[in-house]
């Protein structure tokens, strides 16, 4: 768990796939990790984009995979959303 905060602190953007290779793990994995450190209130969610998609299961949280309507105009092509370390 430590190692993703660190990543996450490191101020880098990634994909979760990108997370995922770094930490040797599965998007699976990842997802579980990030969810966990969310309901604790150890990291927020950061959306790049105020509108959101119609079915969030096609976002990369979900599918390693980022959904074009989530996408900003020009920007941010490998990510649905980010996250910020709340509590170190």
């Amino acid at each position: 768990m430590n190692e993703l905060l660190n990543l996450l602190k490191d101020g880098n953007s990634r994909s979760i796939e990108d997370f995922a290779q770094e930490l040797n793990t599965t998007i699976e994995d990842i997802v579980r990790r990030i969810e966990f450190l969310e309901q604790v209130g150890m990291i927020r969610r950061i959306f790049t984009k105020q509108k959101k998609c119609a079915s969030c299961s096609s976002c990369s949280l979900h599918t390693g995979k980022t959904c074009p309507n989530c996408l900003p105009e020009g920007g941010f092509k490998n990510m649905c959303e980010m996250w910020e370390v709340v509590n170190p």
